[in-house]
């Protein structure tokens, strides 16, 4: 969420970022400033008639002990209409806040400087391409036509017992899933993250607080009975943990990963592009949480960004590294990259992973501060990344290693898999 402040003090700045986005309600800027105008302003004389009630207060005390009982009853009555303005003041100011409130959140964050002004996937820069394309030998089969023969994912059975995008992992296919899992959780750790267990069910709050709420509640699951949702990643209960929190300086970077299931309607997503593990209403990732000084934040985003590429070239995985344009950017990311790995069976580039720098839009709806050197309270900065979601990976892995010998399995999967080959 925007802060106010900045709104008010660089108008044209905002309207100029968001045209970046191509975002055109660029009307709502001057409403904000409009209506936190006329709040400032009712503030100001709620404070005034609050002064004023306090004065003569202690002036009607004073004329009660001078025995001047007639002007003392006249300063009561004028206290008393005084009282009322207030609560008239204060019913305005409650309507006021909550139109404010409603208009403020439809604004997404700004984006940063380097991102590249553009409208959809199309306009994304391509930062960077790691490793050959493998060729494939023309009867080279997708990941679903490989699931089905060696029997490791089971498309239909997650039909029959959940519906579609929740498949049935087996036998060796599952053993790979918990590899992955763990592989990516001691990368991660080694890397100085500190692993946490969190809950995948999240109040109105939590989701607020990252922004999922009020933008992506029709992607979520909810649960309606107990007034909860099921997390669309671990980035929402993660961060959370430090909602309301005022955190130490010395403490910066503040690092922890967390695994997790993670659950998505993808309403309105049909066609070839989302068969098989392309796109799943259920899947496991596990994901980096970072909470930073504001100063460090892209320098922090970079180092993100190097370490998911480290753990797609251990997985032998040819990648690109994509930076977003404004209009592909997540409603609350100042700056996001995208790690996407080829599919050699289908042609084509999946995504992977998203890692991206929120600098205080959701610190600012967390309340996540802390007190600088300076001693004034300032709002940290948060970022996260998919270190790594599974499914894409899983796909690409069984794609790009197939042979007459079965599934290759990379080797710094071995000693968690326990075994080399699918066959």
């Amino acid at each position: 969420m925007l802060q106010i402040s900045y709104i008010r003090e660089n108008r044209d700045k905002v309207i100029q970022r968001l045209a970046v986005r191509n975002f055109t309600q660029t009307e709502l800027v001057d409403e904000l400033i409009h209506l936190d105008e006329e709040i400032r302003s009712i503030k100001s004389r709620s404070e005034s008639i609050s002064a004023e009630a306090n004065a003569a207060a202690k002036q009607i005390g004073d004329l009660m002990r001078q025995g001047k009982r007639e002007e003392a009853d006249l300063l009561k009555v004028r206290t008393g209409e005084s009282k009322e303005q207030a609560k008239v003041l204060h019913e305005q100011l409650q309507v006021l806040e909550s139109e404010f409130q409603q208009k403020l959140v439809l604004l997404p964050n700004l984006p940063y400087k380097d991102v590249p002004t553009g409208i959809s996937a199309n306009d994304n820069e391509v930062v960077l391409e790691h490793g050959e394309k493998p060729v494939l030998p023309e009867n080279a089969l997708p990941h679903w036509e490989l699931a089905a023969k060696y029997d490791i994912i089971d498309f239909e059975l997650g039909v029959k017992v959940s519906g579609a995008g929740f498949p049935v992992y087996k036998g060796k296919g599952a053993r790979l899933q918990r590899a992955l899992i763990n592989f990516f959780l001691d990368q991660a750790t080694a890397n100085g993250y500190r692993e946490v267990q969190v809950p995948i069910l999240i109040n109105g709050d939590s989701g607020f607080g990252t922004g999922q709420l009020p933008d992506k509640e029709g992607q979520m699951y909810y649960v309606g009975a107990d007034d909860l949702y099921l997390i669309p990643t671990a980035e929402v209960p993660v961060t959370n943990m430090y909602r309301g929190d005022i955190l130490k300086e010395e403490d910066f970077p503040i690092k922890n990963t967390a695994y997790t299931p993670c659950f998505r309607r993808e309403a309105g997503s049909y066609g070839a592009h989302v068969r098989g593990l392309n796109r799943l209403h259920q899947f496991d990732k596990v994901e980096l949480v970072q909470i930073v000084h504001p100063d460090k934040s892209y320098e922090v985003l970079e180092e993100m960004s190097t370490y998911v590429q480290s753990l797609l070239q251990k997985l032998e995985l040819p990648y690109r590294v994509l930076r977003l344009c404004g209009g592909d950017m997540g409603f609350t990311s100042a700056m996001t990259y995208d790690m996407e790995v080829w599919s050699g069976a289908q042609k084509r580039w999946l995504e992977v992973s998203s890692v991206s720098n929120f600098e205080t839009y959701q610190s600012n709806r967390l309340k996540a501060r802390f007190k600088g050197k300076d001693g004034k309270m300032h709002l940290a900065h948060t970022l996260n990344g998919s270190a790594l979601a599974l499914p894409r990976i899983v796909a690409c892995i069984l794609e790009e290693n197939q042979s007459d010998q079965g599934i290759r399995i990379p080797e710094v999967l071995v000693p968690y898999t326990g075994f080399e080959w699918i066959s």
